[in-house]
């Protein structure tokens, strides 16, 4: 059963709320981050992306960049101010997104139950990734960004939520992308605490780097102190946990910079032998066909009848398909998350960011897939098996800085 625990926020004033949030540090890159960050003081992406602080060019892993991220995240603390709340608190975290919202619990988490599976994952971490954010939370002594859970949604859950919204809220903003953002302080995190011990199973929707670098720094912690208890605030990660019905993935897109030595007709030919393939198609999908951007042209790329083992969960994904039967043989993208060759386009972005990047050169091809369900997620995760990279894309995103998390 899911054990959460109230803690005590580092989080900004109510005034400074909007100025403070920042978008997560891996949806940015350096260049991103400083065009959002600049003019803004307070931003905190001084603090997950300090280098747009530092000399164009600096090593993203150097020593500077670490210190530089403690230095900041000091100076935000002592004159923004971060302030910690008296108590320990659970939060809700409501994100407004068009006519699409949600409401999650924000609370910590047991490492101990992220390590021994409990907290269920669907994706394989990257070593350079983990190492990265695991110094960077020691370097801080505090966990600042949001870890994405999901559970499946309980009546009794949904009642006590319902019950804090109806309630002026702690913060409550519009942030530049559009999106509101809305938390309020739970005044008796004890009931929440209680309803979540009934839920079974966590599964870990976006953050599986946050939540592995969690896991090694608790470890690291717990190794220099020899009066361990087990109880220590580095025990715990920070999460919003939603239930599953309120949540809504995107497709995540691929591109590939040339066709590995292919003509476009010899590509054409070799997809005709694995696929259907209709020019003129729609650049949305159908589950179980994608969409495939080339030369100026949509092609819809279906598999015969009958050639997709829809038995196995895996492997029946759109997302396995179009690896095993274009991106491996054809395009030798052996290992995805390692490749160079290939990138990922989140769906908020749209095709149109495919027919962009096909149409400037900077790739030769573009695939469109429909979206992973979260009956997919929690399958592939209740079964122990792991999900290919970058199989989902969560909207909206949520916003570091709200609250933070001290361990240490």
């Amino acid at each position: 059963m899911a054990r959460i625990r109230a803690f005590r926020a580092l989080r900004p004033p109510v005034e400074r709320a909007a100025d403070v949030s920042a978008v997560p540090y891996d949806v940015v890159n350096s260049e991103e981050a400083a065009a959002l960050a600049r003019g803004n003081r307070w931003s905190f992406l001084h603090v997950s992306r300090p280098e747009i602080d530092l000399p164009a060019g600096t090593d993203l892993y150097s020593d500077a960049v670490y210190a530089k991220a403690r230095e900041n995240f000091d100076s935000l603390v002592a004159g923004c101010p971060l302030e910690r709340d008296p108590e320990p608190s659970l939060y809700l975290y409501r994100l407004r997104m068009g006519d699409h919202e949600q409401t999650g619990l924000v609370a910590c988490c047991s490492v101990d139950e992220y390590d021994e599976d409990r907290i269920k994952k669907h994706e394989r971490t990257r070593r350079d990734k983990e190492d990265d954010r695991t110094r960077h939370l020691v370097t801080l002594g505090a966990q600042t960004g949001l870890v994405f859970l999901t559970y499946r949604g309980q009546a009794a859950i949904d009642g006590l939520v319902a019950e804090v919204t109806a309630t002026t809220p702690l913060y409550d903003f519009l942030a530049p992308d559009g999106i509101a953002h809305t938390m309020w302080r739970i005044p008796e995190p004890d009931r929440f605490v209680e309803a979540f011990s009934n839920v079974p199973d966590l599964y870990v929707a976006d953050g599986h780097h946050r939540s592995a670098s969690a896991s090694r720094a608790r470890a690291q912690l717990r190794d220099a102190n020899p009066g361990h208890t087990g109880e220590e605030d580095y025990n715990f990660v920070l999460a919003v946990v939603f239930p599953a019905g309120q949540l809504r993935i995107l497709p995540y897109n691929r591109v590939v910079k040339d066709l590995n030595g292919h003509t476009k007709d010899e590509f054409l030919a070799a997809l005709g032998e694995r696929f259907e393939v209709a020019p003129g198609a729609s650049p949305d999908p159908a589950r179980g066909s994608f969409s495939m951007y080339l030369d100026g042209s949509w092609f819809g790329l279906t598999p015969p009848d009958g050639s997709v083992d829809r038995s196995d969960p895996i492997a029946s994904l759109d997302v396995s398909v179009l690896q095993d039967r274009v991106l491996s043989p054809l395009l030798g993208v052996e290992d995805p998350r390692t490749d160079k060759r290939i990138d990922f386009v989140g769906g908020i972005r749209g095709t149109a960011e495919l027919v962009r990047l096909v149409d400037s050169g900077k790739a030769a091809v573009a695939f469109s897939l429909h979206p992973t369900t979260l009956d997919d997620l929690m399958r592939i995760a209740d079964a122990g098996e792991i999900m290919p990279p970058k199989s989902t894309w969560f909207e909206p995103k949520l916003r570091d800085g709200l609250v933070c998390h001290t361990i240490n």
